[in-house]
């Protein structure tokens, strides 16, 4: 059995405006999917996992459709998470050059699945990496970031960008902007992240902020805005020590444009009560700024807190499911014993 990790990730700035080639900063935490690959002497996959955040579900396929699935949990969650394993094997597979190869998978994480938090970008980067070594095979970070990119914009009707999968595979902070990616350099930021046990349909949710761009003139300017605010963010980012402490100073100006940020997502109709309820119960608190996560509708915000007040004021908010904090995952995608 082989086994491969991959980190999740926190936006800092730039989701959704990443799709229309405005820049974005993602940053790898350290919450983990882990997959363990075995290969088949058949051509039949079997995916089994016990968390998820699911109740748990074992998936077969490649052979009769009686023989096909053991699931206790809804359809459609089913779907969207072996829909991503599936299209990371296809990837390992012409890795490998052996088209008809076939895996036994197994799936643990403590990412939460749909959270925002890029549960299925980790899950795909591990995947692949992990069929690849059980194949006898290596591949080098930068091309499996590109393959679990692929992955991505086929399950997701080529909406996805390419943040979630560099960042995972990367680790670190990166910067993405259309099919410019790069690390970058940024300090040891005291994220705290609060997660409201939902999840939000992010096909849905970019296909929303499509319509309103294509329709309003003011909605493709509020997305040309949030690329502005990115850059502005990224130079805050460049001007600190990698190493040292990030001041308060920094933590306020890159709080202010968090909380500008989530304005901007709101206003684009990706926010949802929770989230907003999570967003101003950090800000009351000791938060220098808070924004939603990820594809919105539900799911996760991140914030700013040194102290502990964002995270005690979390806990006790109302539709808050769990909170914790985060730590930069300066490694990406690495091999587990």
């Amino acid at each position: 059995m082989t086994t491969s990790s991959a980190p999740g990730k926190v936006y800092l700035f730039g989701e959704h405006a990443v799709v229309y080639g405005e820049p974005a900063v993602p940053c790898a935490i350290e919450r983990r999917a882990r997959v363990s690959v075995e290969p088949r002497d058949d051509h039949r996959v079997r995916v089994e996992s016990d968390d998820l955040t699911l109740d748990g579900f074992t998936v077969e396929w490649g052979g009769p459709a009686d023989e096909h699935h053991d699931v206790d949990v809804p359809s459609n969650l089913v779907e969207a998470a072996t829909g991503y394993v599936d299209e990371a094997l296809s990837q390992a597979r012409d890795a490998i050059g052996d088209p008809e190869a076939g895996f036994d998978v197994t799936i643990e994480s403590d990412i939460p699945l749909g959270g925002g938090l890029g549960s299925s970008a980790a899950v795909v980067v591990a995947a692949i990496d992990a069929a690849v070594r059980a194949s006898g095979e290596t591949i080098e970070p930068e091309e499996l970031a590109d393959r679990a990119y692929q992955a991505e914009s086929t399950v997701q009707g080529g909406e996805a960008s390419r943040a979630d999968t560099y960042c995972s595979a990367m680790g670190g902070a990166v910067r993405v902007e259309g099919d410019d990616t790069r690390p970058i350099e940024a300090p040891e930021l005291p994220l705290v992240i609060g997660y409201d046990g939902g999840a939000g349909d992010t096909g849905e949710l970019v296909a929303g902020v499509r319509a309103l761009k294509e329709e309003y003139g003011f909605a493709a300017d509020t997305v040309e805005t949030i690329g502005d605010l990115t850059r502005e963010g990224e130079q805050l980012l460049a001007a600190a020590d990698p190493d040292g402490d990030p001041g308060p100073v920094l933590l306020e100006e890159l709080g202010d444009l968090m909380d500008f940020n989530h304005g901007l997502l709101s206003a684009l109709g990706v926010s949802s009560r929770s989230l907003d309820r999570m967003v101003w119960t950090a800000r009351e608190a000791d938060a220098t700024g808070a924004k939603l996560t990820g594809a919105g509708g539900g799911g996760c915000i991140v914030a700013l807190d040194e102290g502990q007040a964002t995270r005690r004021a979390l806990e006790y908010s109302p539709g808050c499911d769990q909170t914790f904090r985060a730590e930069l995952a300066t490694e990406g995608v690495r091999a587990e014993e």
